[in-house]
């Protein structure tokens, strides 16, 4: 008998596979990374296929059998919006699918994802651009491939406050805003530098 295991995650993107079934790219809560098989989701029948959208946030349950990872049910949280906000988080979630490697629980990455999903998936969201640059920044420096260092930023009396949480306020994103140049920089150095 397998273990079922709930959690929460962000639809990153699927793959179709067979006549009916997807393989799902989901980063969870409870183990980081997962790519999960989902059987009959794209015929009209299927409850989870809504559930399962690309860019959504659900909650899933996982159930990890010889073959790897199938998911045994879905319940959305929050669907994918329409507009830049959207198409900016598909850019996010292609640059996490790139550089994360493997399943690794990471509290703080999750944290970040989900906080600029919330925000980027409302209507009214006119800082876009801004909020992909401070996740993107954020999600590599918790991957370990930028430091808060690296952005020179850490001298003065202030220093930066955008990695010690997660949350894009109106104050966070007006300290991104006026160090948007070197946040760039900082990232474009970053993604060099892995050679991925």
């Amino acid at each position: 008998m397998y273990q079922k295991y709930h959690t929460e995650c962000l639809v990153l993107g699927n793959s179709e596979y067979g006549e009916s079934d997807r393989v799902f790219t989901l980063y969870t809560e409870g183990f980081g990374l997962v790519r999960a098989r989902c059987s009959a989701v794209r015929s009209e029948k299927s409850r989870m296929r809504y559930a399962l959208q690309n860019y959504s946030r659900s909650h899933v349950g996982l159930v990890r059998g010889k073959r790897g990872w199938r998911i045994g049910g879905a319940i959305s949280i929050q669907g994918a919006g329409i507009g830049r906000g959207t198409f900016a988080f598909a850019r996010i979630t292609r640059f996490i699918m790139r550089f994360t490697v493997g399943e690794e629980r990471d509290p703080y990455l999750f944290s970040v994802l989900t906080g600029a999903h919330d925000v980027l998936m409302r209507d009214s969201c006119d800082e876009w651009s801004i909020i992909e640059v401070v996740c993107v920044a954020r999600s590599l420096h918790a991957l370990g491939y930028l430091s808060v260092e690296a952005l020179d930023l850490s001298t003065g009396e202030a220093g930066t406050t955008l990695f010690t949480h997660t949350a894009y306020e109106d104050r966070d994103i007006l300290e991104a805003e006026t160090m948007r140049d070197k946040l760039v920089a900082s990232i474009n150095r970053a993604i060099e530098g892995t050679h991925l």
